[in-house]
């Protein structure tokens, strides 16, 4: 099986929310992982982001990685998953 998008955030990031949301009106899927709940993930987002608890964390099957990234720039990144 091959490797989806994994999305790292917490619930109450309000930048992981807008995210989420792009992934929603967009209808791509991806894996949620909860930092405050998932410490490996929250170690590996430390380790991503010069130990700063930067999400979302957005870690792609290309091996891409985007951080907080801003609406258009994520929607750019996702057109290549739309179906």
């Amino acid at each position: 099986m091959e490797k989806g998008i994994i999305v790292y955030g917490t619930r109450w990031c309000g930048d992981t929310r807008r995210a989420k949301k792009v992934f929603e009106n967009m209808d791509i899927e991806y894996e949620w992982i909860d930092i405050d709940k998932d410490k490996d993930a929250e170690i590996f987002v430390k380790e991503t982001n010069n130990g700063y608890r930067s999400v979302p964390t957005i870690l792609f099957p290309d091996g891409s990685i985007l951080v907080e990234p801003k609406n258009a720039d994520l929607e750019e990144k996702l057109k290549a998953y739309q179906h």
